[in-house]
């Protein structure tokens, strides 16, 4: 019998995160949720050409979408479309995932925010982040808890020398 060659890919399946979404807000929940996407933006995600930072998921007519995500186009891919980069793009997600998703934000007063952007074997997902925003004191708070660990691992190393 001969084994089949299972060897992975060297490199990251991540394409994009948003860094600033921890320190902006606590995540409560996060949800896999699946992304519309045409044959140029998918060239483009596969060189690594997009950006979150600026995105933000809302919910209109039972359906999420994602507005702000911006995919920079390829030349040699898009040649004879006009692409638009920071097109809406419709989220694809379950039923039962979408009801949850609508009564913590109509009822609880969550905000949902684009926290990573990655590949799952071949299609490209989107972690949507169900999130309460931070006040000032609680960013004050998590920076301070940061030092503290940096702090407290530098002195540890320095101990065990």
């Amino acid at each position: 019998m001969v084994k089949k060659n299972s060897k992975k890919k060297a490199g990251s399946n991540t394409i994009a995160q948003n860094k600033k979404v921890r320190h902006e807000y606590h995540i409560e929940d996060e949800i896999e949720s699946g992304i519309e996407l045409q044959g140029w933006e998918v060239k483009s995600l596969r060189q690594g050409k997009a950006n979150i930072a600026e995105s933000y998921v809302y919910i209109r007519d039972g359906q999420a979408y994602i507005s702000g995500m911006s995919i920079i186009p390829l030349n040699q891919a898009s040649t004879h479309i006009v692409a638009e980069p920071t097109r809406v793009r419709k989220l694809l997600m379950h039923r039962r995932e979408l009801d949850k998703l609508i009564g913590l934000v109509n009822r609880d007063g969550m905000t949902l925010v684009a926290t990573a952007l990655y590949w799952s074997r071949s299609w490209a997902k989107l972690k949507v982040g169900v999130a309460k925003g931070k006040k000032l004191h609680d960013k004050r708070a998590d920076l301070k808890e940061k030092d503290w660990a940096r702090d407290k691992a530098r002195i540890m190393k320095s101990n065990l020398r």
